[in-house]
């Protein structure tokens, strides 16, 4: 259902406002590079710094522009079961393709809490979830037996794993089999992920580098490993770039110096620091993303 490179976009602001005009811009450039899925309010778009309007009409924005060319796999995960079961309803009702639900941060569940909590999510919709574990954001590893237990859940489809650790990814393909799809959620362990057996990414890099992430993804799907390998050292420089400061700063300031956005961030994230800022630029100078 879902696979590929599928971008987790960055929020666009202007004047502290949601910049509609930018966003569709983009999403349309993702579809015209080769995109196959756009997830929208996640932690690259800057979720938590959304209020609920903001959340829902970027979720509609992007439903809107994409008109089912590409899936639209709404962030709408939160550390309370309600609140999330309200967020994936609403993305339901406007019309995504799925819903990406972190596991519930800051208060630390035990898994029999995280299996209750994607259950009772899971039976308040019926749009498609795809569970996302990111225990350096989060404090909490959704391990594979528990993703195993949620497979009763027949609207559950998905995993993006970002614990970067393929042991564990290995763990839940073989528990899990194709009951599951496995999505990377860190650019750098794309190719291993997919030689697992995995089938994408729910990528940061590929809001700079589209074309080259869904390529790199292509070409696996049709057994061109060799060309897989060479663009995962060619992206392996923008993988590391986007993690010189916080996610979403750097990968937001770049998209700026391309001139895709406004350098525009909500507190209690800021801009770059000076050093990094040249740094991250000499990489996309580098990449050829910008002329030197």
């Amino acid at each position: 259902m879902f696979k590929g490179s599928i971008v987790a976009i960055v929020t666009p602001f202007k004047d502290g406002k949601f910049d509609e005009k930018a966003y569709s811009k983009l999403i349309e450039w993702h579809i015209a590079q080769g995109t196959r899925g756009i997830v929208p309010c996640g932690t690259t778009g800057e979720a938590s710094t959304l209020d609920f309007e903001e959340h829902y009409r970027v979720i509609e924005v992007a439903v809107k522009t994409a008109r089912k060319r590409i899936p639209i796999i709404a962030g709408t995960g939160a550390n309370a079961t309600d609140e999330a079961i309200t967020l994936t309803r609403k993305a339901e009702e406007l019309g995504a393709d799925g819903a990406l639900l972190v596991t519930p941060y800051y208060n630390k569940p035990t898994q029999e809490g995280l299996y209750r909590h994607y259950k009772a999510v899971s039976k308040a919709v019926n749009i498609p979830i795809v569970l996302y574990n990111v225990p350096g954001r989060t404090a909490v590893n959704l391990l594979p037996s528990t993703v195993a237990r949620l497979m009763e859940c027949k609207n559950i489809v998905a995993i993006k794993e970002a614990t970067g650790d393929m042991k564990q990814v290995s763990e839940i393909i073989r528990l899990c089999g194709d009951r599951i799809t496995v999505l990377s959620g860190d650019d750098f362990t794309v190719l291993p992920l997919l030689a697992l057996g995995g089938k994408g990414v729910i990528s940061v890099t590929a809001n700079i580098a589209p074309k080259a992430m869904a390529a790199l993804c292509n070409a696996w799907e049709r057994g061109d490993i060799k060309k897989a390998r060479k663009l995962h050292y060619q992206l392996e420089p923008l993988n590391a770039a986007m993690f010189i400061e916080t996610n979403p700063i750097p990968v937001k300031t770049a998209a700026a110096m391309m001139g895709k956005i406004q350098e525009e961030f909500r507190l209690p994230l800021c801009e770059m620091s000076p050093a990094n800022r040249e740094k991250l630029k000499g990489v996309l100078e580098s990449a050829g993303i910008l002329k030197k």
